[in-house]
């Protein structure tokens, strides 16, 4: 029993469009960043700064101060 012609040419071409279809499809490369990561910590020290000035001009600006 012989495979027609036609059928080798339809299982050629579905073999070719599936190994053309593994050559297609997406990949995903993770690599480390080439500068180092920096976490910038000024907000929370000028933040401790204003509130320390915003308490001394409370205390300044209170009614017991004598300033008004």
């Amino acid at each position: 029993m012989e495979i027609p012609m036609r059928h080798k040419a339809a299982l050629l071409a579905l073999v070719i469009m599936v190994s053309g279809s593994f050559g297609c499809s997406p990949t995903v490369k993770v690599a480390t960043p080439e500068k180092p990561i920096t976490i910038n910590l000024n907000v929370k020290i000028q933040h401790e700064i204003l509130v320390k000035v915003d308490k001394e001009l409370d205390s300044v600006l209170s009614e017991d101060s004598g300033l008004f």
